[in-house]
């Protein structure tokens, strides 16, 4: 597996993998590829997005971490960071999650960050599962969502 800074060029195997989540049931609206390059490669308060590749060089999975902003749908504090999961379901427990939380955990570093959010679907168990694995810890939980917080420094 091969974890790098995505790009322009990942959006079509990003989408790919979000639209391998929706089929699986795990993801409630697929994905094309305008709204991948709006959503996570041109954001103006983008930190970083990473991709997984297996050996063939097929995106698996990405993360994205973005500064939260005034006014954010998720309701996390200005400053913080919120980050963003997709892996394809037949990449599941191979360490691609990991493997990403830690160039993104590397990034959040480098640009000052001391709190990241993840806002997860309450019904998404393996969601949560997930982040409580990294180190996540749940913090609040508005209506629908379970929020879970990483203390950077």
């Amino acid at each position: 597996m091969k974890v790098r800074p995505a790009t322009a060029e990942d959006a079509e195997g990003m989408a790919a993998v979000q639209n391998e989540i929706f089929a699986a049931g795990l993801r409630k609206t697929p994905r094309d590829i305008e709204t991948i390059v709006r959503v996570y490669l041109q954001r103006e308060d983008n930190i970083k997005c990473t991709v997984a590749e297996n050996a063939e060089g097929r995106i698996i999975g990405f993360q994205s971490l973005t500064y939260a902003r005034p006014d954010n749908p998720y309701g996390v504090a200005e400053g913080w960071g919120i980050i963003g999961t997709h892996v394809s379901p037949s990449a599941a427990r191979q360490g691609v999650g990991s493997a990403l939380f830690s160039a993104t955990l590397e990034a959040a570093k480098a640009a000052g960050l001391e709190n990241i959010d993840a806002s997860i679907g309450a019904d998404n168990v393996l969601g949560q599962g997930y982040y409580e694995a990294m180190g996540f810890r749940t913090y609040r939980t508005p209506e629908g969502l379970v929020c879970k917080v990483y203390r950077v420094g």
